[in-house]
C-alpha cells in the first residue's frame, strides 16, 4: 500500500503507548456486566468473567448485550476475529437504543476467504436513520491476536478508534440539521451471524459450513461512563474538547488514506445532488 515499514510501526507505537492512559479505568466482568441474549450454548463466558466467546453453525450465531446502558463516554472492547475462511460471517460490535428512532453506533467485521483481509464496516444511525457508511481495511490480521475496538462518544463528536489510531470522526451537525445522538441512552451489543447474502463481496461468495463452527473471542471490556462518574474527565483531559491533538490527527490521515476503501461523503453514484450536509462539516 505504499507504507514504509518505519512509518507503521511508529503509528503501532504510539497507539500502544496512548492506550495504556486509559489503564485505570473501570474494566468490566462479562459475568457481572453483560447477559448472554441469544444463541442457546453458543455464547460462552469463561476465566471467571475474564473472556467471554460467541460461535456460529448452520443453525444459529450467538449474542450478548450489556446490563447497563450509557450516555456518552468510552468503550474498549479487545476482540479477536473468526478465523480462517470467515466469508459469510458478520461479527457486530456496536452501541444501539431501541425503537423506531434508535440512535446506532457501529463496527462490523465482515469475514473473507482465507489469507483475504477483513473489511470493517462502521456506520452511525441517528433518530433511526443511518446510510453513513465508511469502510475500511486493517493493516493486521485481526484473527491471529486481540485488538481493541473503542468508540468514545461525547457530545461534540463520535470517534472510532482501533489500538487507539482514530478511524473516523463523526462531528456533530445539529447547526446543519443534522440529528445527532445525545438524547438516547445505548446498551452495548455484540452479535455472530450468518450475511452471506451481502456480507463478502456483496454476497458472491458464501459461507462454507464445513469450516464451522465459527467462533471470535471478548476480553478487557472498559469503559469510562462519563453519565455516572466524574473519572472521564479527570483521566481524560480532552473530554471537553472538540478536536483531535495533532498526532491523532496525523494517524486518522494515515489511516483514511492508506485503509478507508468505501466513504459515503465521496459516492457520487449514490448522492448524485449532493453529499449529506454533515460531509461538509
Amino acid at each position: 500500500m505504499g507504507i514504509s515499514g518505519n512509518v507503521s510501526c511508529l503509528v503501532l507505537l504510539v497507539g500502544l503507548a496512548l492506550s495504556s492512559l486509559i489503564v485505570g479505568s473501570y474494566a468490566g466482568n462479562f459475568y457481572q456486566d453483560f447477559d448472554l441474549t441469544w444463541g442457546g450454548h453458543r455464547p460462552k463466558i469463561f476465566k471467571g468473567g475474564q473472556l467471554l466467546s460467541l460461535s456460529l453453525d448452520k443453525v444459529s450465531g450467538s449474542g450478548f448485550q450489556s446490563k447497563k446502558e450509557y450516555l456518552f463516554g468510552r468503550i474498549d472492547m479487545q476482540l479477536k476475529l473468526v478465523a480462517g475462511n470467515s466469508a459469510g460471517t458478520v461479527t457486530a460490535y456496536y452501541l444501539s437504543s431501541q425503537g423506531p428512532t434508535h440512535d446506532e453506533i457501529d463496527f462490523e467485521f465482515l469475514g473473507n476467504v482465507s489469507g483475504d483481509p477483513y473489511v470493517l464496516h462502521t456506520n452511525i444511525f441517528t433518530q433511526g436513520k443511518g446510510n453513513r457508511e465508511q469502510q475500511f481495511y486493517l493493516w493486521f490480521d485481526p484473527s491471529k491476536n486481540f485488538h481493541t475496538y473503542s468508540i468514545i462518544w461525547k457530545p461534540q463528536h463520535i470517534i472510532f478508534l482501533v489500538d487507539n489510531t482514530p478511524i473516523r470522526v463523526f462531528k456533530n451537525a445539529e447547526s446543519l440539521g443534522v440529528p445527532f445522538p445525545k438524547n438516547q441512552a445505548m446498551r452495548i451489543y455484540s452479535s455472530l451471524w450468518n450475511a452471506d447474502d451481502w456480507a463478502t463481496r456483496g454476497g458472491l461468495v458464501k459461507t462454507d459450513w464445513s469450516k464451522a463452527p465459527f467462533t471470535a473471542y471478548y476480553r478487557n471490556f472498559n469503559v469510562i461512563d462519563a453519565k455516572s462518574s466524574k473519572s472521564f474527565s479527570d483521566s481524560q483531559p480532552s473530554w471537553q474538547t472538540n478536536a483531535l491533538d495533532a498526532p491523532s490527527r496525523r494517524r486518522l490521515r494515515w489511516v483514511q488514506k492508506y485503509f478507508m476503501i468505501y466513504n459515503y461523503c465521496t459516492d457520487l453514484k449514490r448522492f448524485p445532488r449532493g453529499f449529506p450536509a454533515e460531509c461538509r462539516n
